[in-house]
């Protein structure tokens, strides 16, 4: 595409579309990238969580897995336009927020992936920090050894950002099968030390009611689609490089669930496991590792988790916010310098704060989320295939004054409708009556937005031919 001055605040290298033949992503590379990304740290603590609130196994495995396929619905609808066109999610998001507009959902998307990224290098320097009193105890005790393996785990995240997304493929494509392979050999070890899956797959459900288990399963069910609500919007950013339609769509059918819901029974055993050898569930892996005094198991697990939060980190948490903060000055920010504005604001939001506990967690950060990403996909799923019938003058998504220009770059259609749905689904924090608005978050914002969205631009924007 021929770039002329005015497109340049729209267009750089890094958000220009991809050609097909550089398009090499197989569905094996989509499988192992979920599982790769599935396979961490916070999915272990999600599915624990639900036991440390009372959940029987077969109540989280199941609450994990409905969450999964659900979210895997706007995954694939959203991954479309990224394969068709070859386009990142920034891009494409400029179809229904305009030019300009679309740096408010990009920059949403943006700021929740900073928090996911200092979540997971807080967790990935903990687990250094934890091989660390293992092999050297006076070491780990000097003062500020904790922070040390932090800002260690965080540079090592930089420095494979800073090598591109080929080398996000290829960690993702040795890393998943390995990840696989230790977290069953830690389920076996640590069930062995509980006396065998049986004392550990009969502990019961602490809630006494429907109404009991009810009441925190929707929001728990919430929390389980905001976790992965995220790569839903930006998941662009890596069908854009699918070799077809159909690489990436069984690719990721096969990869989300099937990983989501192993490795959360992983965690889910392992923590009930915890329970009956040491009479209370410990939901942190890391905590939990420390407590046995076998050092050679304690280092090899404790190194896969690192390597398996590595590999989620990036690809989950650094790529889209890296294209999303790109998108606002192209000519001035690249993918690598989007990379490092992504690394310093997720220190900022304080990841030690979000993994207090897991109400905090769960109900805290993964619901509050949802809040704001659930419109975002509503909006965006609405309008590609209800306004536009999944056709997009290319072009113009990188050109001021073309069919995306709207109001001064901005779609205040949009903008309204986006506003109204997170405000709809925030309201049951502020009024008990309606505190299902929030348990529901991702789902009110999702049909909120969309609807209204469908309602605004149905007259305003012919259908494109």
């Amino acid at each position: 595409m021929e770039i002329t001055q005015a497109d340049a605040s729209l267009y750089n290298p890094d958000l220009a579309p991809i050609p097909p033949e550089r398009r090499s992503w197989s569905t094996y590379n989509y499988a192992s990238l979920w599982v790769a990304m599935s396979v961490c740290i916070p999915t272990y603590m999600l599915a624990s969580g639900l036991i440390a609130g009372g959940m029987s196994w077969i109540q989280a495995v199941l609450t994990i897995l409905l969450g999964n396929l659900i979210v895997l619905i706007p995954m694939l609808l959203n991954a479309h336009a990224g394969t068709r066109y070859g386009i990142p999610f920034p891009v494409f998001v400029r179809a229904s927020f305009g030019v300009r507009g679309a740096n408010v959902p990009a920059i949403l998307r943006a700021l929740v992936a900073c928090g996911w990224f200092g979540i997971q290098a807080w967790i990935g320097g903990h687990a250094i920090y934890s091989m660390l009193r293992i092999i050297s105890p006076g070491a780990a005790s000097f003062p500020g050894s904790n922070w040390i393996c932090f800002f260690l785990f965080w540079a090592l995240n930089m420095l494979v950002i800073w090598r591109g997304i080929e080398t996000i493929k290829f960690l993702e494509g040795i890393g998943a099968p390995f990840m696989l392979v230790v977290g069953l050999l830690l389920l076996f070890w640590i069930t062995r030390k509980a006396g065998g899956f049986g004392p550990v797959l009969h502990t019961r459900s602490k809630f006494h009611t429907t109404q009991e288990f009810v009441r925190f399963f929707f929001p728990a069910l919430t929390g389980m689609v905001g976790f992965w609500s995220t790569v839903a919007l930006n998941i662009p950013d890596f069908t854009r490089y699918a070799k077809s339609q159909r690489a990436q769509m069984v690719g990721q059918a096969l990869g989300l669930p099937t990983a989501m819901t192993l490795y959360s029974f992983i965690g889910v055993a392992v923590t009930s496991a915890s329970a009956v050898i040491f009479g209370q569930p410990i939901w942190d892996p890391v905590v939990l590792l420390g407590r046995f005094n076998q050092p050679l198991v304690a280092l090899i697990a404790l190194f896969a988790l690192l390597l398996a939060t590595l590999n989620t980190n990036v690809a989950a948490n650094v790529v889209s916010p890296s294209n999303d903060f790109s998108n606002l000055r192209p000519s001035l920010i690249s993918f690598r310098t989007g990379g490092l504005i992504t690394g310093v604001v997720g220190i900022l939001m304080m990841p030690w704060k979000l993994l207090s506990d897991f109400s905090s967690y769960i109900f805290g950060w993964l619901v509050g989320c949802s809040a704001f990403l659930g419109p975002i996909a509503g909006i965006m799923i609405c309008d590609y295939y209800l306004v536009r019938r999944r056709q997009l003058a290319v072009g113009d998504l990188y050109r001021r004054g073309g069919a995306y220009e709207f109001w001064r770059g901005f779609n205040p259609m949009a903008i309204v409708a986006l506003a109204a749905g997170i405000a709809i689904a925030l309201i049951g924090l502020a009024v008990p009556a309606v505190r299902w608005l929030y348990d529901y978050a991702w789902f009110v914002g999702f049909a909120v937005s969309g609807g209204f969205y469908f309602l605004l631009m149905r007259k305003q924007i012919p259908v494109l031919k």
